[in-house]
């Protein structure tokens, strides 16, 4: 079955832009993404949108829906109301290129900064571990990069001054996944710090509520980095067996 459903779709650039009326037809079983290509072959055939996939894993189709951030692949026509008119957005916290396209080059110069993994002087085939030696990071590898936890982030959206200084959650996962990596020999909390700008997050737990993957980005990556920074750096303890050498990286010692 199929029906006439209203749009408010976002045309032009950052500087010249606005949301433009079109009515068009759904049927069942759609996505929103399948409207957005509706649009462009029937009646907008220059409107630019950015996607790959169309299965919720490349990340690339993200914008903002009825103003919530959401892969556009994975948000069903059924959620919403025949009657109910259907506003599509540019993520908001990225300057737009063109329509629904945005600059998020900004996450790549992020990427950037992350050290790559460190193996130390293990050679190829020397290391072994079991599965639940590395279960605490592999949560985020299930990460596809839509950069939805990086536009709701309020230090990146509202607080431009901070962004040079602020890597945003998805990238400090990143930094806490390396950190508590078994194999992983490096000590990244000075970075995550200093570089990434851990501090800023105030852990609003934002993030969190708009991944796809539902990776539980705040409460099992931020908060235990925050947790080893602030122990590292104030816990007088934990500063003096670091300085005689009997404290190592958190995941060297296996939780109890």
């Amino acid at each position: 079955m199929s029906y006439e459903a209203k749009f408010k779709v976002w045309r032009g650039d950052d500087g010249d832009g606005e949301l433009v009326d079109y009515t068009v037809e759904v049927n069942e079983g759609e996505v929103v993404l399948d409207i957005i290509h509706r649009l462009q072959a029937t009646q907008a055939p220059d409107l630019a949108v950015r996607w790959n996939c169309k299965a919720g894993k490349c990340g690339s189709c993200s914008a903002e829906v009825n103003g919530m951030p959401r892969l556009m692949c994975m948000t069903r026509m059924s959620t919403f109301t025949e009657d109910e008119t259907i506003t599509v957005t540019p993520v908001r916290t990225f300057p737009v290129i063109r329509d629904l396209v945005t600059d998020v080059s900004f996450n790549y110069e992020k990427a950037r900064q992350v050290p790559s993994f460190d193996p130390g002087d293990v050679g190829p085939g020397e290391f072994r571990m079991q599965q639940v030696d590395v279960e605490r990071s592999q949560e985020f590898r299930k990460c596809i990069e839509c950069f939805l936890c990086n536009n709701v982030c309020h230090v990146v959206r509202d607080h431009e001054e901070n962004k040079p200084g602020f890597a945003g959650p998805r990238f400090l996962m990143r930094t806490a996944e390396l950190q508590m990596h078994p194999a992983d020999v490096a000590d990244r909390r000075e970075m995550s710090r200093d570089v990434q700008g851990l501090g800023f997050c105030n852990i609003t737990k934002c993030c969190t509520e708009v991944c796809p993957e539902h990776i539980k980005i705040t409460d099992n990556a931020l908060i235990p980095l925050k947790e080893e920074v602030v122990d590292r750096r104030y816990d007088p303890v934990v500063w003096l067996g670091t300085k005689l050498g009997i404290v190592k990286k958190a995941h060297d010692t296996p939780p109890a």
